[in-house]
């Protein structure tokens, strides 16, 4: 969906929510499991190299649907031209920060700026709160989400290796908690 000059805008997800999930392509291709180091950049990460393959996380739009409305939340859509191609949820975490429950931006439209589009109103959003910043969790093995997360600002506050143990026992999937702080 690369296009010349596309339109970006970010709107409140409607009813067609639901529909939008349905026919975007969320994957990724894995190639290989960071191994985190606190404190260093994502370049300077240890590789693990795996055979390539594509990770689908299932997005389940009904999960979120509670945020549209919700004082404390709300899920936005991105749009270029009249295609909406990603979302992002956000909402007050317990914590007092903001909490970026899922980013995805649809396959063909990435490259794009829309995850970069959807950090900014987030960012809007939070400060609008009066909230001192915005946490997010990603994998490990998003290489590219990790690379746009240090980018934007976001440094690493913790590392989780047995959240995902109890889907795959075997997984090597760590979790990577990032906070921008403002």
């Amino acid at each position: 969906m690369t296009m010349a000059n596309p339109t970006l805008s970010i709107r409140v997800a409607d009813e067609c929510f639901e529909d939008y999930i349905l026919n975007c392509e969320f994957t990724f291709m894995v190639t290989g499991y960071a191994q985190v180091q606190i404190g260093t950049p994502v370049a300077q990460w240890r590789i693990d190299p795996v055979e390539p393959y594509l990770k689908n996380y299932g997005i389940d739009s009904e999960e979120f649907c509670h945020y549209r409305d919700a004082a404390d939340g709300t899920v936005l859509v991105a749009w270029l031209d009249e295609n909406p191609v990603g979302h992002i949820v956000i909402s007050k975490h317990w914590n007092g920060f903001a909490h970026i429950d899922e980013l995805a931006v649809d396959m063909t439209a990435r490259r794009n700026g829309v995850a970069r589009k959807l950090l900014d109103v987030a960012q809007f959003w939070s400060q609008k709160h009066h909230l001192p910043g915005i946490m997010l969790e990603t994998q490990n093995n998003n290489l590219a989400a990790c690379r746009l997360y240090e980018s934007y600002g976001f440094v690493v506050g913790g590392v989780d290796h047995l959240r995902y143990r109890a889907i795959d026992p075997s997984t090597r999937e760590a979790a990577i908690f990032w906070y921008l702080v403002y």
